[in-house]
């Protein structure tokens, strides 16, 4: 039997990426590669998967909906830990399993937290900023004076959210001689059940909840308020889980001395925008998932996927595993030219 075809639009790499190779003819052509970032019209990725005959489509931004879903896929998998990018309903209907990737940044996002936490505790950017203006002396105050700052060993550091990358940032914290609290009303082994109670016990509260309808603005100026007098918060999830204008007032009146932020709501901060002006809080483009290291786990993760379908197995990473009894052999439809 001859090899399956793939269309992959996501970056691939290390020994996963050889294994898909061996499993099937792929067509390689990442969306990140190109500049601009390139996002295919529905229309036009269903062109390409017919074009290539393609009975396996890998996608972390490419919209798979609409007429992608009517071409004979056996398989999509989004290397996304949120299939977002794919209308998962419409596969079902089609019959057709959709993978995704689960914690494939947890290591990455963890890690920009605790670059985010002593780029904001340690005044990282303002000195890097006065170091190049040549101010290092600004206002005859030496930077022994300006920079004071209690070190992070010690220190409590409250997790809202206690999936895969809260678990990736508490083993990292307590390396650093952090005591750490959770709070995640989904997790059995969360140290705490109330968010009150764990802002109350905080010098860094981080968020790494997902955002849905119950955690959309769960952090407002009730609990930017609540919050110890020079404490730090941080949000390298997604914007929508704080007020922005309550931060800006908790970073502009306290009681919090800085901010670390990872994410804006729209992908975009407006640099006139107050947040942007303020010099206690340090600003990243939702960088936390861009690395190479990302990469290779999605690969991993799809790739293993993929292979388990393709022996007739159950996939652990399947989002609609309803469609298994359901679906033609893994093999997929005859698209070989007669």
């Amino acid at each position: 039997m001859s090899k399956p075809k793939a269309v992959v639009l996501a970056p691939m790499r290390g020994p996963s990426w050889d294994q898909l190779q061996e499993l099937a003819d792929c067509h390689y052509d990442p969306s990140i590669e190109h500049i601009p970032l390139r996002m295919h019209k529905e229309e036009d990725l269903a062109a390409l998967v017919r074009e290539h005959g393609a009975t396996i489509l890998i996608s972390e931004i490419d919209k798979v909906a609409g007429p992608v879903l009517e071409e004979p896929l056996i398989v999509v998998a989004s290397t996304r830990g949120d299939p977002t990018n794919v209308d998962v309903p419409a596969a079902t209907a089609k019959g057709i399993p959709v993978l995704r990737a689960p914690g494939r940044n947890a290591d990455g996002v963890a890690e920009i937290t605790i670059a985010l936490m002593f780029a904001a505790s340690r005044h990282v950017c303002q000195g890097d900023r006065d170091a190049r203006a040549g101010e290092i002396y600004k206002d005859g105050v030496i930077p022994y004076q300006r920079y004071r700052a209690w070190e992070i060993n010690g220190r409590t550091l409250g997790i809202v959210g206690y999936g895969a990358i809260g678990r990736a940032l508490a083993w990292r914290a307590k390396g650093l001689g952090m005591n750490v609290i959770t709070y995640d009303p989904y997790a059995k082994d969360a140290t705490h059940t109330d968010l009150d109670a764990l802002i109350a016990e905080s010098d860094v509260v981080s968020l790494h909840a997902p955002v849905t309808p119950d955690t959309k603005g769960m952090f407002g100026a009730k609990q930017f308020a609540a919050m110890r007098e020079g404490s730090i918060f941080l949000n390298a999830a997604r914007a929508d889980l704080h007020d922005g204008d309550a931060l800006v007032a908790a970073l502009k009146d306290g009681p919090i001395a800085a901010a670390g932020v990872d994410h804006f709501k729209n992908e975009y901060l407006d640099p006139a925008s107050e947040l942007a002006q303020l010099p206690n809080v340090v600003l990243t483009p939702h960088i936390g998932g861009a690395t190479y290291n990302t990469e290779a786990n999605h690969t991993k993760i799809v790739v293993d996927g993929i292979a388990a379908l393709l022996k007739g197995e159950r996939p652990e990473t399947i989002v609609n595993p309803e469609v298994l009894g359901r679906r033609e052999p893994a093999s997929g439809p005859d698209r070989t030219e007669k």
